[in-house]
């Protein structure tokens, strides 16, 4: 069997489940270290990834993860812990500064302004009611936090 001739493939030899891969113009000429099936280069996303050696000894830091790595899934811890995380917001949830620890000034910003208007409505006894849904809120999140759901402003899992 014969292939044409604008195929980068030479069959050499007579099984034709095996070419042998010769550069021709237009093709690129194969990597040395490129994998191959049947003779034919294959992507790189075929090579299994390596991973990364940060120094020669076992505790070498890794510029990645300068504050480690969890040990299950293997990705970058934050600089926040979690336990101080849930305690600011367990404690003082309903001014959001759990929230602002972890670098998400927006949802604090909206707790504190919330606990605000909820104690200047407190005269109208409707701002009892914001209070306690500030509240609940502030309990889910410390909650959330403590159980390592909240990542922090970067995207990184919480310290233990």
């Amino acid at each position: 069997m014969t292939y044409p001739s604008h195929l980068p493939f030479d069959d050499g030899n007579s099984d034709p489940l095996a070419p042998t891969y010769r550069a021709q113009p237009g093709y690129p000429a194969p990597h040395p270290g490129m994998p191959s099936v049947y003779g034919v280069p294959q992507p790189a996303y075929f090579v299994a990834p390596v991973p990364p050696v940060y120094g020669l000894y076992p505790g070498a830091a890794d510029p990645l993860a300068p504050f480690g790595r969890d040990p299950l899934t293997g990705e970058p811890l934050s600089d926040k812990s979690k336990v101080a995380a849930g305690l600011l917001q367990l404690f003082l949830g309903g001014f959001g500064v759990g929230r602002f620890y972890l670098g998400h000034g927006g949802v604090g910003a909206a707790q504190l302004c919330l606990t605000i208007v909820g104690w200047l409505l407190a005269i109208f006894f409707v701002g009892f009611i914001l209070l306690f849904a500030v509240s609940i809120w502030a309990l889910v999140d410390a909650v959330m936090m403590f159980t390592g759901s909240v990542r922090d402003s970067r995207g990184y899992k919480l310290r233990s």
